[in-house]
């Protein structure tokens, strides 16, 4: 599933959209977004599906798709809900997506001495789909999906990337934590990874 190309045209989307390639506000057609993910018609129309049930993107009745703006309280209300929800599906990871966590956690590293700000995006969300895979709370898992993508957008929409060494060093020790197995352990982490993202 995760390789299936409505999935693969939802990343190409998502990303044009938290990278702002895609303005928030701006409105586009499906032809645009085809030619954007590479993708055919049927796979964008899936991917537009989920990024309008996740709030990225709004259906406009006769006036075609909308990138959803970014308001002023949207960084309060998307790090509320990651604060609860996302040391408890830090829990979850089972020995074979700790393995996939180490991959992540090897990307981010790379990432932090290059200066690949793409590169960590793309990590940080592999990170995220690999604990909604483990997580078995799908309800946990639905609200954490959106809000992390939108957490993304709003970080790259600040221009202060120069925070990103610091980032990627507090979601190692997040994953190094969650690899570990103790559950206090992660949750801890998790929490420290989201207050300092809170606060940087």
């Amino acid at each position: 599933m995760q390789n299936s190309l409505s999935h693969l045209a939802y990343l190409a989307l998502e990303y044009a959209i938290v990278s702002l390639e895609l303005k928030p506000g701006g409105l586009v057609t499906e032809k645009q977004l085809i030619e954007m993910a590479g993708h055919g018609r049927t796979p964008v129309r899936e991917a537009i599906q989920k990024l309008a049930w996740q709030g990225l993107i709004h259906v406009r009745p006769r006036v075609g798709l909308q990138i959803a703006e970014i308001r002023p309280e949207d960084h309060r209300y998307v790090m509320q809900v990651r604060r609860e929800l996302e040391p408890i599906a830090a829990t979850c990871a089972d020995p074979q997506q700790r393995e996939r966590l180490r991959e992540c956690a090897r990307r981010m590293a790379e990432c932090a001495g290059t200066g690949d700000l793409p590169g960590f995006f793309a990590a940080d969300k592999a990170f995220d789909e690999v604990l909604e895979t483990a997580c078995p709370n799908n309800f946990i898992t639905a609200a954490l999906a959106p809000v992390q993508t939108h957490a993304r957008r709003l970080w790259y929409s600040t221009g202060t990337h120069d925070r990103m060494d610091g980032a990627i060093a507090m979601h190692i020790q997040a994953i190094d934590a969650i690899r570990g197995g103790d559950a206090d352990k992660a949750r801890i982490a998790m929490a420290a990874l989201i207050d300092y993202l809170n606060n940087a």
